[in-house]
């Protein structure tokens, strides 16, 4: 089978080539799914130069998110048939062919392609922890949602509207909010390039944000503080950005504010049933159509580098997507 190998941990992708590997046989308890579409996810890119926490000894095929069909079922396995449409995470997904773990396993709606599917756990059960079991957010509520554009940015204002709370998405590019604005019916965008305190403060009636949604760090996070309302949470997402922000305490003690971090996989290792029932919630969110994952673009695999640069020069809106069978 073909497959997106990461050969050797380098600078610039210069360890990755699309190269023929054997098809892996499933073991009892695995599945074999040929994979249809495979999500571009930040770590993906950073696994490649081993800076990312989890570190695959290479060489190793990545892809931690991927949709596709049951092909060959492991000894044991009878809870899924050959040609059944699923979805999983996990590791493997730039390749041909993927084998999981038959509990990693979970049927694809009937109402998401391929590339919806595959691009939307990690988004949308980060978007989920943080808005609901962290900060608790409610109806009516100012949501300030920090890259907005990008994959879990976007499942942040499209699960934040279903709360009905009221959403500012936030981005660096007016050409971006212009399509988030058109098509998730937002309350208002802010372009962060050059300062975004006042303007934050100008639409929520001096008030501020009552919670911030955080993946970019850096100055991002420095300037969030400074517009958030009194008991506002600031939930820290990640650092695209590439600097890791301090919180000044002073500031967080006049305003009485909290600092959530927010990992969602490990929150559910945590805590397994809360885990579990997260996973169930956005599932069925999905199932009832009640939200609108976004793919931006699909690339085939002879093309990775392409998809990985839509990432690197936050070209996207929503999600990108390799498309294996291609």
């Amino acid at each position: 089978m073909r497959a997106l190998v990461v050969e050797e941990l380098k600078a610039d992708y210069a360890g990755c080539v699309v190269k023929e590997i054997p098809t892996p046989e499933p073991g009892p308890g695995q599945v074999r799914i040929r994979v249809r579409a495979a999500a571009v996810n930040f770590p993906d890119l950073m696994q490649t130069r081993g800076e990312h926490q989890h570190k695959p000894e290479a060489p190793f095929v990545g892809g931690l998110e991927l949709a596709g069909e049951v092909d060959k079922l492991g000894p044991g396995v009878t809870s899924f048939a050959v040609g059944e449409a699923v979805v999983c995470g996990g590791r493997g997904g730039f390749a041909e062919f993927a084998l999981v773990p038959v509990e990693g396993l979970r049927r694809k709606p009937a109402n998401l392609t391929f590339g919806q599917a595959a691009g939307y756990p990690v988004a949308y059960l980060t978007a989920y922890v943080a808005l609901k079991r962290c900060a608790d957010a409610q109806p009516g509520e100012w949501v300030l949602v920090h890259g907005a554009a990008g994959g879990v940015g976007l499942a942040a204002v499209d699960y934040a509207r279903l709360l009905g709370c009221k959403v500012i998405a936030a981005s660096a590019s007016d050409e971006k909010l212009a399509v988030i604005a058109a098509e998730y019916d937002v309350d208002a965008t802010v372009n962060v390039t050059g300062g975004f305190r006042e303007r934050v403060k100008e639409i929520t009636g001096g008030r501020g944000a009552d919670v911030i949604y955080d993946p970019v760090g850096g100055d991002v996070f420095d300037e969030s503080v400074r517009c958030i309302a009194f008991g506002g949470r600031l939930l820290s997402i990640g650092f695209t950005s590439g600097r890791l922000p301090v919180m000044p305490v002073n500031i967080a003690l006049i305003k009485g504010i909290s600092l959530m971090g927010v990992r969602a996989g490990e929150y559910g290792r945590q805590f397994p049933r809360k885990g579990r029932e997260n996973n169930e919630a956005i599932w069925k969110m999905a199932e009832d159509g009640l939200v609108k994952p976004r793919v931006d673009a699909e690339y085939p695999l002879s093309e990775w580098r392409a998809a990985f640069e839509t990432l690197a020069q936050r070209k996207v809106v929503g999600k990108t997507i390799i498309r294996p069978d291609l």
